[in-house]
């Protein structure tokens, strides 16, 4: 098992880290650039046209690795499955905003219909499995499980849904986004090789698939991974939680994702409520954070050390 591990993340890496110089030349010259925010802080203004939909670089290291051991590991199917799920739909949103031109791609009714349905499958895939189950483990209580029942279908929906926006509201600044989920998939890593979940080789797969393409994601980042990378990121954080048992821990590990959320909930609602006003100088909050001051780069290694952080704290609560 551990040699598989070493070369799962070994394979995507080198995919990932071949495809990126590969492909970003081409998806300049198809000109599939970068729509930046004119609201947003000025130092952004510089990106614009940088080349985006990147996630399907290391997207393609995650598929080719997680086909290679799909069939001495059955299980990593369903979470390959939602991850790839997820994906499309990003694919889907990035490319129409590059057609269109402009901000937004797929409506939001149209990309929640696809959620809806992928979370729907992969819900029934969970409660019929028996490895799987409706039971999910309690946070520091010495690996206590709970069967939560038919609660379970409402729960697997806010966490994979909430987790995706989540991903993909932290996914605003070079690196960001990228580092963090490195760190939440290497716990995950670690779970699972501690486990019988026999889901080992898919995390390692997105260990090493991030790792390359953050050699071109880091400031100054030579691609953007765009919705075809975090909302796959985000699928894939969600289903493995949930396939582990421990869609609660992504309060924990998942820190930054939630408070990227919550954040752009204040500030709409108080937007709306104050009839202009806003709470933070701009959300998600990495963000109000530049705008205070803080450098990019500084808000990137702020942000991955408290998820590391908390991914040891998410640990000593299994």
């Amino acid at each position: 098992m551990n040699n598989d591990i070493i070369v799962a993340v070994l394979v995507s890496f080198g995919i990932s880290a071949i495809l990126c110089p590969l492909v970003i030349p081409y998806l300049r010259r198809l000109k599939f650039g970068q729509q930046v925010r004119e609201d947003g802080p000025k130092e952004h203004l510089k990106k614009s046209g940088t080349p985006t939909m990147g996630g399907v670089m290391f997207l393609g290291g995650i598929i080719a690795t997680s086909l290679l051991y799909v069939k001495d590991y059955p299980e990593i199917a369903p979470i390959l499955f939602v991850t790839v799920g997820f994906g499309i739909i990003g694919f889907l949103d990035d490319y129409l905003k590059i057609i269109k031109k402009q901000s937004e791609g797929l409506t939001p009714i149209q990309k929640l219909v696809g959620q809806f349905i992928i979370t729907g499958i992969f819900c029934y895939y969970c409660m019929s499995n028996p490895n799987i189950g409706t039971e999910i483990i309690i946070p520091f209580m010495n690996g206590k499980t709970i069967d939560i029942g038919w609660f379970f279908i409402p729960l697997c929906f806010v966490t994979v849904l909430g987790t995706d926006n989540g991903v993909n509201f932290s996914d605003g600044l070079d690196g960001l986004c990228s580092s963090i989920t490195v760190m939440v998939a290497t716990f995950f890593t670690v779970v699972a090789l501690g486990s019988d979940s026999n889901i080992a080789p898919i995390c390692a797969a997105v260990v090493g698939g991030l790792m390359g393409f953050l050699l071109f994601n880091v400031y100054p980042a030579k691609v953007f991974m765009g919705d075809t990378g975090s909302l796959a990121l985000g699928g894939f954080v969600a289903a493995t939680a949930c396939v582990l048992k421990m869609p609660l821990f992504i309060l924990i590990i998942g820190f930054i994702y939630l408070v990227e959320v919550v954040s752009v909930i204040i500030q709409v609602g108080y937007f709306k409520s104050t009839g202009g006003k806003r709470f933070f100088k701009m959300a998600p909050i990495h963000h109000h954070f530049e705008l205070c001051g803080w450098s990019e780069t500084r808000v990137v290694a702020v942000f991955s050390i408290i998820t590391a952080l908390l991914c040891l704290v998410a640990y000593l609560a299994i």
